[in-house]
């Protein structure tokens, strides 16, 4: 049976945060994510569908043994411990699919030219030869991975477009800053505020993406049909 994991499965719900803390888990997941495990034929069952987007069991597995290596393996053998790592995927997972629907929606696209500028960004990072080696030895074909990157590309953009673009910060946020810095001085004797205008700018910012894209999440979660396979997801966790 397939449901809506937002509305009935309250257990599974988990909020992003936002800003660019949000576009670096997102680059990771989908970095893994693309093509379709083809392997037994219960790992091509899918386990997550939203509206066109779907993925797969094997999809999770994959991405579930490179998420894995996060983890102290002491840690992982816990039991209540390896099950929250696979929820937190699951909703990982979910929500950027969200966001490529959403992105289809609204026609977002990432252009030739702005798919090569992001390539030679990230090989100028590696020296000669050793980025191709590293595809080579992840069993990863070079267009493979071009097209996960402009997926990744996709969703970078249609949050800055949706979340951090529409951010402003005004005079009175500066001014409630100050005002609740000199309340904490006062009560605090070990507060360090920020003293770099920059800096208080940039915190401000931050915290109004994340609370932007945590109303910006739960309203496409109301929008689109979210459907986990519950016999999979099951099976999975026996």
């Amino acid at each position: 049976m397939m449901r809506d994991v937002f509305r009935k499965n309250r257990e599974l719900k988990r909020i992003f945060l936002a800003g660019a803390a949000v576009i670096c888990v997102v680059g990771l997941v989908v970095a893994l994510i693309g093509c379709s495990y083809f392997g037994k034929n219960e790992d091509n069952v899918v386990l997550i569908r939203v509206g066109n987007n779907v993925t797969t069991v094997g999809d999770f597995k994959r991405v579930f043994e490179i998420t894995k290596t996060a983890y102290p393996h002491n840690v992982l053998q816990e039991g209540n411990v390896y099950k929250e790592a696979q929820i937190r995927l699951l909703n990982q997972i979910t929500e950027e699919m969200i966001i490529l629907e959403r992105a289809e929606e609204l026609g977002i696209k990432i252009s030739k030219a702005e798919l090569e500028k992001a390539i030679s960004k990230i090989k100028e990072d590696y020296p000669k030869n050793v980025f191709e080696e590293m595809l080579l030895e992840n069993a990863v074909s070079f267009q493979s991975w071009k097209e996960r990157l402009r997926t990744r590309l996709v969703i970078q953009k249609t949050i800055v477009d949706e979340v951090e673009s529409k951010i402003e910060i005004t005079p009175g946020d500066l001014s409630e800053y100050y005002k609740n810095r000199r309340k904490k001085e006062d009560s605090d004797a070990n507060f360090e505020g920020i003293e770099n205008e920059e800096l208080i700018v940039n915190e401000l910012r931050r915290k109004k993406a994340e609370e932007k894209y945590q109303k910006w999440m739960r309203e496409l979660q109301e929008k689109y049909t979210i459907e986990i396979n519950d016999e999979a997801w099951e099976k999975m966790n026996i």
